[in-house]
C-alpha cells in the first residue's frame, strides 16, 4: 500500500511539473564494426524459424532473420528478430502490418525470442494470435544486443523505437513471393517492456521510418511510464522489505543497461556485494530463472549509498529511460490493469495526461485485472481501434 502510494504522489508531481533485399537463405557474419554495417534496415541473415517457436494455430510460414538497426550509442548494430505470415494469401498491397515490441524476457543472448521464444508463452502466444486472425503480419524484433553484439539497453526507449522501426524496413526488404508480400502500412503494438516501446515507437516513426512506410498508430499495455522518477529513489535500506522479485528484477536489468550504457556514472560504487551479484546475474539470466533467484532479496539491499548522490545519475536516468511527451501524429492507444503491481496504473494516467495536455491522440482504457490479464481484456477495444487504424 505504501509502494502505491508513493507512486500515485510521484504521479501527481510528474502530471504537475512535467512541460516537457536478402533472399531467404541468406548467411553472413554478424561481427563487423558499426562503421562497416550497410544500411539501415538491410537484412544479413534470414532463414526459417523453428517451427516450436512459431505463434500456434494461425501461422503459414515464419522466418528469422539478422538486420541493421541503431543501438543506444546511436551506432549502427545488429538485431535479430521473426517474421509471422499468416494463413491464406496476401490481399493486394501485401499484408498489412504489426511490429510487436516483446515485454521483459531478459538482456542476455540467451533470452532472445527469437531463440527460445516468449517468457510467458500461454499470455503472448493467444494474444499474437488474436493479431493474426484478423489477417495481420506479424514482424518482432528481438531488440539490438538481445542475441547480438553488444548488450541489451533494457528500457532505453528511443533505441527500442529504433529496433522496432528498422524491423519493418528489414522484414518489407525480404525477397518474399507475391502470396506473402508485407504492406508499407503498419502499426506497433507492445506490452510492459514492449508497451514503453511502443508508445516512444508511435512518436520516433515518422523521424525513424521516413516516407517509404505508412505509419498508422500504435497500441501499448501496461506501459513504463516515468520510471525515470522511480529508479532515482532507491538506496540503503530504501524500501527495506522485498517488494516482489519482478521490480527487483527490473531495476537490476536496469542498472545493468544504464551501467553499459553510461560506464561514467560508476554505478558499481553504489552497490553492495549484493548489488553487484544480482546486476551482474542480471546481464545473462532470463527473467523466469531471475526472479527465483532474487526472492526475499529487498532492493535496499542492494545500495551502499543512494542512486541519485552518483553524480550524474538523475539527469542520465531521465535520458535514459524517459518517453518522449511530444510529436505524436497518430492516434495511440495505451491500457492498464487496475490492479496492476508491475506498472501501476497511476503513473501511466499521469503520463497520459501530459501527452494528452500536448496533442496526442490518446484512448487510455483500464481493466479489472492485473499487469499480464491486461493484454488479453485490452482486446475487446484494441482490436476495433487497429481496425480504424487500417482503415482510415
Amino acid at each position: 500500500m505504501r509502494l502505491r502510494s508513493a507512486l500515485l504522489a510521484l504521479a501527481v508531481l510528474v502530471t504537475t511539473a512535467s512541460s516537457t533485399v536478402a533472399p531467404a537463405g541468406a548467411t553472413v557474419a554478424a561481427t563487423q564494426r558499426s562503421d562497416d554495417l550497410p544500411g539501415i534496415g538491410t537484412v544479413l541473415e534470414s532463414g526459417p524459424l523453428d517451427r516450436d517457436l512459431w505463434i500456434p494455430k494461425t501461422t503459414s510460414r515464419a522466418l528469422k532473420l539478422t538486420y541493421v538497426t541503431t543501438d543506444a550509442f546511436g551506432h549502427k548494430a545488429l538485431s535479430t528478430g521473426t517474421v509471422f505470415l499468416p494463413k491464406g494469401e496476401a490481399p493486394k498491397g501485401g499484408w498489412p502490418v504489426i511490429s510487436w515490441a516483446h515485454g521483459t524476457s531478459g538482456i542476455g543472448d540467451a533470452c532472445a525470442p527469437s531463440r527460445v521464444g516468449p517468457a510467458l508463452p500461454q499470455r503472448d502466444w493467444a494474444y499474437l494470435g488474436t493479431w493474426m486472425k484478423q489477417g495481420y503480419a506479424i514482424v518482432a524484433s528481438d531488440y539490438a544486443g538481445l542475441g547480438t553484439p553488444g548488450m541489451h539497453a533494457y528500457l532505453h526507449n528511443r533505441s527500442t523505437a529504433h529496433n522496432v522501426v528498422d524491423m519493418v524496413k528489414a522484414a518489407r526488404n525480404l525477397d518474399l513471393p507475391a502470396t506473402e508480400k508485407l504492406s508499407n502500412k503498419w502499426v506497433v503494438i507492445g506490452q510492459s517492456q514492449g508497451g514503453g516501446g511502443a508508445v516512444a515507437t508511435s512518436s520516433y516513426a515518422t523521424e525513424f521510418g521516413g516516407k517509404a512506410l505508412d505509419f498508422r498508430g500504435g497500441v501499448g499495455t501496461g506501459a513504463p511510464a516515468y520510471i525515470e522518477l522511480l529508479v532515482s529513489l532507491p538506496g540503503p535500506g530504501v524500501p527495506p522489505v522485498d517488494v516482489s522479485p519482478a521490480l527487483t528484477e527490473y531495476l537490476a536489468y536496469i542498472l545493468a543497461g544504464m551501467r553499459y550504457v553510461h560506464p561514467e556514472l560508476h554505478i558499481n560504487s553504489a552497490l553492495t556485494e549484493t548489488g553487484r551479484k544480482f546486476v551482474d546475474m542480471g546481464e545473462h539470466a532470463c527473467t523466469n530463472e531471475f526472479e527465483k533467484a532474487l526472492e526475499g532479496t529487498a532492493i535496499g539491499d542492494f545500495f551502499t549509498k543512494p542512486l541519485a548522490s552518483l553524480p550524474g545519475f538523475v539527469q542520465a536516468a531521465r535520458d535514459y529511460l524517459g518517453m518522449p511527451e511530444t510529436s505524436f501524429e497518430k492516434p495511440v492507444f495505451m491500457a492498464n490493469g487496475a490492479v496492476d503491481t508491475d506498472v501501476p496504473m497511476e503513473t501511466t494516467a499521469a503520463y497520459v495526461g501530459v501527452i494528452t495536455a500536448n496533442g496526442a491522440d490518446v484512448t487510455f482504457r483500464t481493466y479489472p485485472t492485473d499487469h499480464n490479464g491486461t493484454m488479453q481484456a485490452s482486446l475487446v477495444d484494441s482490436v476495433p481501434f487497429v481496425k480504424a487504424l487500417f482503415a482510415g
